[in-house]
C-alpha cells in the first residue's frame, strides 16, 4: 500500500521502518527535502538524521509534504503537534480530501521546558482542529498515548494494555483498527473505540501524566491498561 508520512522525526522513522517490513510503499514528507537530507545532528531523542536512516532503509522515499500526501492512499500525521496544522496546510486539502488521516501527533509545548504543556485542551484538541481544517478528510486519532517503539510493537510491554481510537467516520476507524492489528500486532480486544473526534481531547490530555510517569520511571516502555470490572 502507498503510505504518506507527514514528518521525519523519531515517531515517523519508527512507524516508517515497521511499514517497510511489510513492503509498503512509504514516502516521508518534509518542508525542504535538501535541508532535511543535509542535517547531520541527531534528533532530540538521539535518533539519527534522516539521511543516515534512509541509507539503512533504501526503499523509503522523501519528498515534500504535498508530494507525500498525494502519494499516500493512507496518510499518517507524525509531525510535531505544534507544527501539524502548518505541515498539513502545506500538504494541501486537495491531496487529503477523501483519505484516511491517522493522527498520532500531540500538541505539546516545550517552550517553558519540561514537563511540556498542551497548546489546547478541555474544549478542543489537535485532532478536532485537523478535522475542522480538513472537513473532507477522515481523521482517526490513535497511537498518541505511548512511546513510538510500543506503538509498533505492543509486545514490548508485558501483558494486556490499551490503545485508544476515535474519529467521526466509523468505516475509517474499522480500517485503522485492522491496520493496528495487522501491521503492529495490537490485539483487537485491547483497542477501545472512544467515539467521535472530540474524544481526542481525552487521549491528548493523557500526555501530561505520561510525561510525568516517564520522569519518575526513567523508562518509556510502559502503557495504560483499562481494566473493566463488573457493573455495580
Amino acid at each position: 500500500m502507498k503510505i504518506g508520512i507527514i514528518g521525519t522525526g523519531i515517531v515517523a522513522q519508527t512507524i516508517g521502518a515497521k511499514l517497510l517490513e511489510f513492503n509498503h510503499d512509504v514516502m516521508f514528507g518534509t518542508r525542504d527535502v535538501a535541508k532535511t537530507l543535509e542535517r547531520t545532528d541527531p534528533g532530540p531523542m538521539g535518533t539519527p538524521p534522516l539521511g543516515q536512516w534512509m541509507k539503512k532503509h533504501p526503499t523509503a522515499k522523501l519528498e515534500t509534504f504535498k508530494e507525500a500526501a498525494a502519494h499516500g492512499k493512507i496518510v499518517i500525521n507524525a509531525s510535531s503537534g505544534v507544527a501539524s496544522l502548518a505541515a498539513l496546510d502545506y500538504a494541501g486539502k486537495e491531496n487529503l480530501d477523501g483519505k484516511i488521516l491517522i493522527d498520532i501527533a500531540n500538541p505539546l509545548d516545550f517552550s517553558e521546558g519540561f514537563p511540556p504543556a498542551l497548546t489546547g485542551c478541555n474544549k478542543d484538541s489537535l485532532g478536532e482542529q485537523i478535522q475542522r481544517e480538513f472537513p473532507k478528510t477522515k481523521v482517526v486519532k490513535t497511537l498518541n498515548t505511548m512511546n513510538a517503539l510500543v506503538m509498533v510493537n505492543p509486545h514490548l510491554v508485558p501483558g494486556n494494555h490499551t490503545i485508544f481510537i476515535c474519529g467521526n467516520d466509523t468505516g475509517a476507524k474499522t480500517k485503522v483498527s485492522g491496520f493496528l492489528s495487522d501491521w503492529f500486532g495490537w490485539k483487537k480486544e485491547n483497542i477501545i473505540d472512544l467515539g467521535d473526534i472530540t474524544n481526542a481531547r481525552g487521549t491528548e490530555m493523557l500526555l501530561p501524566i505520561w510525561v510525568r510517569l516517564y520522569g519518575v520511571l526513567q523508562n518509556p516502555m510502559f502503557n495504560f491498561h483499562v481494566v473493566v470490572g463488573k457493573k455495580p
